[in-house]
């Protein structure tokens, strides 16, 4: 293969890598903060409906904060078979103080997802400069 291909092809392998593994490290990083500084509340499902035609409805979650203004927020988890969110059901949230409209659902943080993506993307970026030097 010409040298240029092989550079071109680590380029974009060690790119992408890169985009992933940060993408990755941001989500379990956003995670982290939440359990830690995050506040606990219960919130009211109000909506179940599809958004412009999606497949898997995400919910609005309404909930009150520590200093008493009313949110209403997308869920940040669609709904499925195992949790269908319940119009009129409580589900606890954890919020970020100076931010309420961040949350994660309890239990459904997904950090197996962002550790995967962080994962791939190192693995990629290994790739990358494995093409490159080798």
């Amino acid at each position: 293969m010409p040298q240029g291909v092989v550079v071109t092809m680590a380029g974009f392998t060690g790119v992408s890598g890169a985009v992933a593994l940060l993408t990755g490290l941001a989500g379990l990083r956003r995670i982290r903060r939440l359990r830690r500084a995050g506040l606990d509340v219960w919130a009211l499902v109000k909506r179940t409906g599809a958004v412009g035609g999606e497949d898997n409805p995400r919910p609005v979650l309404q909930y009150t904060t520590e200093d008493g203004r009313v949110m209403e927020v997308a869920s940040p988890v669609p709904a499925s078979k195992r949790q269908p969110f319940a119009e009129g059901s409580h589900v606890l949230v954890r919020y970020d103080p100076e931010d309420p409209r961040e949350l994660v659902l309890y239990g459904h943080e997904r950090a197996a997802w962002e550790y995967a993506m962080a994962g791939v993307g190192a693995v990629f970026v290994l790739l990358g400069a494995g093409l490159l030097l080798g």
